[in-house]
This record gives C-alpha cells, structure tokens and sequence, in this order.
C-alpha cells in the first residue's frame, strides 16, 4: 500500500486496498455510460408536478419539527419519504 501522510477512515482504506490489488475495471465507453448516468440522475430528482394534499394540521407540524431538526424544508421531506415509499426503501416498523 501507499506509503502517505493522508489519513484514511475503513472505508476508504479498503478502496485503496483493492485498487492496488486491481480490482477496478475501466469502464467500456465511458463518455457514453456517464451521459447516461448523469440524465438518469436529473431525471431522479426533476420535481415537474405540483399536487395539493389535505393532512391534519397535527401532521403536518411534527413533519415540519422533523423538518426543522433534519434541516431541511418540510416539503423536502414530504417529497423524499413519497419516493422512498414507492421505490420499496421506505422500512415498516413494527
């Protein structure tokens, strides 16, 4: 492995530990995959519809204290919990 001053966590350690194992491949038309990416990604978060919901008042204040404490707008939230609900990354507690 490199011997450097640079101070890595685990993650990064094992990264460069298979890298210098060669583990990496080159990735085929690179260009071409990274355009691809890159539109699949705008595509992911293109916010291009308004809708109007009814909740109930309670609701929507601990949604905007979640909000507050996360950092971030409660519409945010809202938007980010719909998606992870119905692209299955959304976990039912019991």
């Amino acid at each position: 492995m490199s011997n450097n001053k640079l101070k890595f966590d685990e993650e990064e350690l094992q990264i460069l530990r298979d890298f210098e194992r060669g583990e990496f491949e080159s990735i085929k038309n690179f260009q071409n995959e990274k355009k691809q990416l890159e539109e699949a990604a705008g595509n992911t978060f293109s916010r291009d519809k308004r809708i109007n919901i009814r909740i109930s008042s309670r609701d929507l204040t601990r949604i905007q204290k979640k909000a507050a404490k996360d950092g971030i707008p409660y519409q945010t939230l809202i938007s980010s919990t719909l998606h992870k609900f119905i692209t299955g990354k959304l976990k039912e507690m019991a």
